[in-house]
Protein backbone atom coordinates (compact mmCIF):
# COMPACT_ATOMS: atom_id res chain seq x y z
CA UNK A 1 0.00 0.00 0.00
CA UNK A 2 1.20 3.50 -0.82
CA UNK A 3 0.47 6.83 0.84
CA UNK A 4 -1.05 9.72 -1.04
CA UNK A 5 2.29 11.55 -1.22
CA UNK A 6 4.03 8.49 -2.66
CA UNK A 7 1.22 7.98 -5.16
CA UNK A 8 1.35 11.61 -6.30
CA UNK A 9 5.12 11.32 -6.81
CA UNK A 10 4.61 8.12 -8.82
CA UNK A 11 2.00 9.89 -10.95
CA UNK A 12 4.40 12.76 -11.65
CA UNK A 13 7.09 10.22 -12.64
CA UNK A 14 4.95 9.09 -15.60
CA UNK A 15 6.48 10.42 -18.84
CA UNK A 16 4.88 13.71 -19.81
CA UNK A 17 3.11 14.32 -16.47
CA UNK A 18 2.47 17.99 -15.75
CA UNK A 19 0.03 17.71 -12.86
CA UNK A 20 -1.34 15.06 -10.50
CA UNK A 21 -4.23 15.35 -8.05
CA UNK A 22 -6.25 13.14 -5.72
CA UNK A 23 -9.75 14.61 -5.65
CA UNK A 24 -12.87 14.15 -3.51
CA UNK A 25 -15.69 14.37 -6.04
CA UNK A 26 -18.32 14.90 -3.36
CA UNK A 27 -16.78 18.28 -2.49
CA UNK A 28 -14.57 19.00 -5.50
CA UNK A 29 -11.61 19.52 -3.20
CA UNK A 30 -8.09 18.39 -3.99
CA UNK A 31 -6.83 16.20 -1.15
CA UNK A 32 -3.30 16.26 -2.53
CA UNK A 33 -1.62 17.72 -5.60
CA UNK A 34 1.77 17.92 -7.31
CA UNK A 35 2.81 19.86 -10.39
CA UNK A 36 0.73 22.41 -12.20
CA UNK A 37 1.88 25.95 -12.92
CA UNK A 38 0.70 29.54 -12.67
CA UNK A 39 -1.14 28.94 -15.95
CA UNK A 40 -2.53 25.54 -14.89
CA UNK A 41 -4.17 25.70 -11.46
CA UNK A 42 -4.70 22.17 -10.16
CA UNK A 43 -7.33 23.32 -7.62
CA UNK A 44 -9.48 24.66 -10.46
CA UNK A 45 -8.84 21.50 -12.49
CA UNK A 46 -9.91 19.35 -9.52
CA UNK A 47 -13.16 21.27 -9.07
CA UNK A 48 -13.96 21.29 -12.79
CA UNK A 49 -13.25 17.61 -13.31
CA UNK A 50 -15.49 16.82 -10.36
CA UNK A 51 -18.36 18.05 -12.52
CA UNK A 52 -17.23 15.72 -15.34
CA UNK A 53 -17.28 12.70 -13.00
CA UNK A 54 -20.66 13.62 -11.50
CA UNK A 55 -22.20 14.15 -14.95
CA UNK A 56 -20.94 10.77 -16.18
CA UNK A 57 -22.20 8.98 -13.07
CA UNK A 58 -25.65 10.62 -13.44
CA UNK A 59 -25.79 9.65 -17.11
CA UNK A 60 -24.82 6.05 -16.36
CA UNK A 61 -27.49 5.88 -13.65
CA UNK A 62 -30.13 7.30 -16.04
CA UNK A 63 -29.19 4.69 -18.63
CA UNK A 64 -29.23 1.89 -16.07
CA UNK A 65 -25.59 1.03 -16.75
CA UNK A 66 -24.12 -1.19 -14.03
CA UNK A 67 -20.49 -1.08 -15.19
CA UNK A 68 -17.90 0.92 -13.28
CA UNK A 69 -15.93 3.75 -14.82
CA UNK A 70 -12.38 2.59 -15.48
CA UNK A 71 -11.16 5.99 -16.58
CA UNK A 72 -12.29 9.10 -18.42
CA UNK A 73 -9.98 10.48 -21.08
CA UNK A 74 -10.06 14.07 -22.30
CA UNK A 75 -7.87 14.68 -25.32
CA UNK A 76 -6.78 18.24 -26.07
CA UNK A 77 -4.57 19.34 -28.95
CA UNK A 78 -1.53 19.48 -26.68
CA UNK A 79 -2.55 17.53 -23.55
CA UNK A 80 -4.17 14.37 -22.27
CA UNK A 81 -6.24 14.48 -19.09
CA UNK A 82 -6.99 11.17 -17.39
CA UNK A 83 -9.58 10.85 -14.63
CA UNK A 84 -9.53 7.53 -12.78
CA UNK A 85 -12.06 6.86 -10.00
CA UNK A 86 -10.54 5.02 -7.04
CA UNK A 87 -12.24 1.67 -6.56
CA UNK A 88 -10.39 0.24 -3.57
CA UNK A 89 -11.52 0.24 0.03
CA UNK A 90 -11.83 3.74 1.41
CA UNK A 91 -11.59 5.27 -2.05
CA UNK A 92 -15.32 5.74 -2.64
CA UNK A 93 -15.93 9.27 -3.81
CA UNK A 94 -12.31 9.90 -4.83
CA UNK A 95 -10.55 10.03 -8.18
CA UNK A 96 -7.05 10.42 -9.54
CA UNK A 97 -6.51 13.19 -12.07
CA UNK A 98 -3.42 13.24 -14.25
CA UNK A 99 -2.55 15.91 -16.83
CA UNK A 100 0.00 14.93 -19.48
CA UNK A 101 1.92 16.79 -22.17
CA UNK A 102 0.69 15.05 -25.30
CA UNK A 103 4.02 15.44 -27.11
CA UNK A 104 5.96 13.61 -24.37
CA UNK A 105 3.42 11.10 -23.08
CA UNK A 106 2.62 7.54 -24.07
CA UNK A 107 -1.11 7.34 -23.40
CA UNK A 108 -1.33 3.54 -23.14
CA UNK A 109 1.61 3.40 -20.74
CA UNK A 110 0.22 6.30 -18.68
CA UNK A 111 -3.16 4.58 -18.31
CA UNK A 112 -1.43 1.32 -17.33
CA UNK A 113 0.78 3.11 -14.77
CA UNK A 114 -2.18 5.01 -13.32
CA UNK A 115 -4.09 1.75 -12.86
CA UNK A 116 -1.21 0.34 -10.83
CA UNK A 117 -0.92 3.49 -8.72
CA UNK A 118 -4.66 3.46 -8.01
CA UNK A 119 -4.53 -0.18 -6.91
CA UNK A 120 -1.74 0.53 -4.39
CA UNK A 121 -3.08 3.81 -3.00
CA UNK A 122 -4.11 3.70 0.65
CA UNK A 123 -6.52 6.50 1.48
Amino acid sequence: MASMDVSLKEMMAIDGATGAVVVDYNSGMALGALGGSKDFDLQIAAAGNTEVVKAKLRTMESLGLKAAIEDILITLTDQYHIIRPITGRGGKGLFLYLALDRGRANLALARHSLRGIEEKLEV
